[in-house]
């Protein structure tokens, strides 16, 4: 079979003819991010957290522990009523505050704020991909912690003024690992579609789901979730364009004996998380079995995009590959400064990482992406950054 290695240059007049084996892979030619205008710092959280637990003081310490050792400094929310002391808070219990939030008012806010942080960083996503929202064949609309008719699809098809006959795919309540779950289908699409540019928006409000409730459990998943939306343009690079990942190989894969592992529920006072405590341990015995499996005998990758989950799955993951620390400092730098934002994670890891390859010089490298979602479920991504 002939061999042409000729990536797609945006005129439909180039798209290769059936029966030619392209070379090239589809590009993520873009990418944009954005977090609402709250910040919550990690020590103020905690201290309005603790003034509230004043008359438990086990609960007081854990609370301490799990929020000194998540590996978070800052987070965003798009409710500024989380920056209010805990008698004036609506998502923490006091007994002299005002009447906890339910899950209606918080879908409310998740109308208003989630389309608005979506549009943001779509808009600079397809800035910087150069690719015009008239050119946007297909839209994958990403999240799990809202819902709402007509859809984030929708509602992101009027405000970037995408063409009314976009192909869009919600993906909701897949977890975590959903923005590579767009990614590898978006990948898919592409590569039997030359003429498709595919946008992919995840938007995530996780502290709307914060609980009123001072458990252990309710605590530990209140210590790290943040805000923020993350969008990227998916397609075939010109032939002269540089500073690009491109994708490869893609899988999903679903691990034995984790149904409960990972869960969600919609409760009265928004929706209810279960994280087992042992999920760093399940990755880090599971993901490097099957990352062989996927990777097969080729040189390790140099580069890794790695889900930050909690500091415990990084840790897990450094210790099982041997990682360096500069290969895991993209995933740490995010979670510090953004917490984890759920399914819009892993691209603002892969543009810190994009960010720090820059200037870099030299040849193409290899690199290896991870996320991890409810089941527990992994998404693997093979990639390769083209320096510019």
């Amino acid at each position: 079979m002939k061999r042409r290695n000729r990536p797609y240059n945006g005129s439909t007049a180039t798209c290769p003819p059936r029966g030619i084996l392209i070379v090239e892979h589809p590009s993520i030619l873009g990418i944009g991010t954005a977090v609402p205008a709250h910040r919550l710092d990690q020590e103020d959280t905690l201290g309005r957290i603790t003034g509230a637990l004043r008359d438990r003081p086990d609960a007081a310490r854990w609370a301490k522990r799990i929020f000194g050792r998540c590996g978070v400094e800052t987070r965003y929310t798009c409710e500024p009523n989380l920056l209010e002391p805990a008698e004036r808070c609506r998502y923490i219990s006091s007994p002299e505050g005002p009447p906890t939030a339910d899950t209606e008012e918080r879908m409310a806010v998740y109308r208003r704020e989630a389309a608005r942080l979506a549009a943001n960083a779509a808009r600079r996503a397809l800035a910087d991909s150069r690719v015009r929202p008239a050119d946007i064949t297909h839209l994958f609309a990403v999240t799990c912690t809202g819902l709402f008719l007509p859809g984030l699809d929708a509602e992101l098809t009027w405000e970037l003024d995408l063409p009314a006959d976009v192909e869009r795919i919600p993906l909701t309540f897949l977890g975590c690992a959903a923005g590579m779950t767009a990614l590898r289908m978006a990948r898919d699409i592409v590569r039997v579609r030359p003429d498709a540019n595919v946008l992919i928006v995840a938007v995530e409000l996780c502290t709307l789901h914060i609980q009123p409730s001072l458990d252990k459990e309710d605590l530990y998943a209140a210590s790290f979730f943040g805000d923020g939306a993350s969008a990227c343009v998916v397609g075939w690079p010109p032939a002269d364009r540089g500073g690009v990942f491109t994708m490869r190989d893609a899988r999903a894969v679903l691990f034995p004996g984790t149904r409960d592992r990972m869960r969600w529920s919609v409760g009265n006072r928004g929706f209810r998380l279960h994280l087992s405590t042992d999920i760093p341990e399940l990755i880090g015995r599971f993901v490097p079995a099957a990352f062989e499996t996927f990777w097969g005998a080729d040189e390790r990758p140099e580069l890794w995009a790695i889900h930050p989950g909690g500091k415990g799955i990084v840790d897990a993951l450094q210790a099982s590959f041997r990682l360096g620390d500069e290969q895991t400092s993209d995933s740490r730098s995010v979670l510090r400064r953004f917490g984890n934002m759920s399914s819009a994670t892993i691209l603002f890891v892969l543009d810190a990482l994009r960010e720090r390859l820059r200037g870099a010089g030299g040849g193409d490298r290899t690199g290896f992406a991870a996320a991890f979602g409810p089941g527990v479920a992994a998404e693997f991504m093979r990639f390769a950054y083209r320096p510019s």
